[in-house]
């Protein structure tokens, strides 16, 4: 069976990118990772079409992001904390957006990858095949997504969505709506694995609707199935679809939380000055991205291994659309 460069990056516990520098630019690779990764190949028999006497390539200073959906306030955070940590190394930023289409994600990859160092790919919708793929044309770290064998910074979406629903239940609610997000979304899976788990652990009914596009049209429908299924609690994808829901909730004079509690998810900048406050899950997002510009630049230098992943915080912020259920002492 032929060896692969996957099977060299396992066995010496770095990355895809790393295994390549260690042949193609060892000036950029650390002399004991290096080592590492030739003596890996030399166990398994691995043939190179690189030369280890290459001579050494500069940096060009330069490292991208491409996130799937620029009018989704989301991604703000995570360009502002990317930009801040990479000043910090005096590395420039390019940056790009995918439109959530998988094409025009590989395609915005491959042509960036000869013009910077590496790249942070911000929620990809991909398939994890493909993404494996562009890792070994560039040094690729991701961001609300996970892919074996490639480092990720993730928000713990699952602990959120706990939390979510605990304060529910502590408020008297047993029937709850989700509105879900895109059906090949990484993070609205993980959004409903969270949400599964703590339903059942808190003896609460659950009903699941979607799948919604993450935007405000997509609350807006969603209200109507969730009044229908006389649900006294709603859980939105995002804050986006939150809004939406809010809305229509008001356009059908449903009183939020005296009918009808809502719970968003991104803790926007919006979410405290809706009207009224909306509670939402909290999400690191500029923590995120300098996570991101980290890990990519520990790879970069041979320091980061193979499947590293780093989980960062959410958290619960109430605010004014929880409540009790009509009929619940307060």
């Amino acid at each position: 069976m032929t060896v692969t460069i996957h099977d060299v990056a396992q066995r010496a516990n770095v990355s895809i990118s790393t295994v390549s520098r260690a042949f193609t630019s060892p000036g950029l690779v650390k002399a004991q990772t290096r080592e590492r990764v030739l003596t890996a190949a030399t166990e398994l028999g691995y043939e190179s079409s690189g030369s280890p006497h290459q001579v050494p390539v500069s940096r060009t200073g330069q490292i991208a992001i491409i996130v799937s959906e620029l009018g989704n306030p989301f991604f703000t955070g995570v360009l502002n904390g990317v930009q801040a940590r990479a000043r910090q190394d005096d590395v420039a930023v390019l940056f790009a957006n995918s439109d959530e289409d998988p094409a025009t994600e590989q395609n915005l990859v491959r042509k960036m990858a000869g013009q910077v160092d590496g790249i942070v790919l911000c929620s990809p919708s991909m398939s994890d095949d493909q993404v494996l793929a562009l890792a070994e044309q560039t040094t690729l770290v991701l961001l609300n997504r996970e892919v074996e064998t490639i480092p990720s910074i993730v928000m713990d979406a699952a602990d959120g969505m706990r939390q979510a629903i605990e304060h529910l239940a502590a408020l008297g609610h047993r029937r709850c709506a989700y509105l879900g997000g895109p059906r090949a979304s990484w993070s609205n899976q993980a959004r409903k694995r969270g949400l599964r788990e703590a339903a059942e652990l808190h003896g609460i009914e659950v009903v699941e609707f979607g799948p919604f596009p993450p935007v405000f049209e997509g609350g807006l429908q969603g209200a109507d199935l969730a009044l229908a299924a006389d649900a006294t609690a709603i859980i939105a994808y995002n804050d986006l679809v939150a809004f939406g829901a809010l809305a229509r909730l008001s356009a059908r004079g449903v009183p939020v939380p005296a009918e009808v509690s809502l719970v968003g998810f991104d803790d926007l900048v919006f979410a405290a000055i809706s009207a009224p406050p909306l509670t939402s899950i909290a999400m690191p997002t500029e923590a995120a991205g300098r996570a991101a510009v980290t890990l990519l630049l520990g790879m970069l230098d041979g320091e980061t291994e193979v499947g590293t992943t780093r989980v960062l915080d959410t958290h619960l912020i109430v605010r004014a659309t929880t409540a009790p259920p009509p009929g619940t002492s307060r």
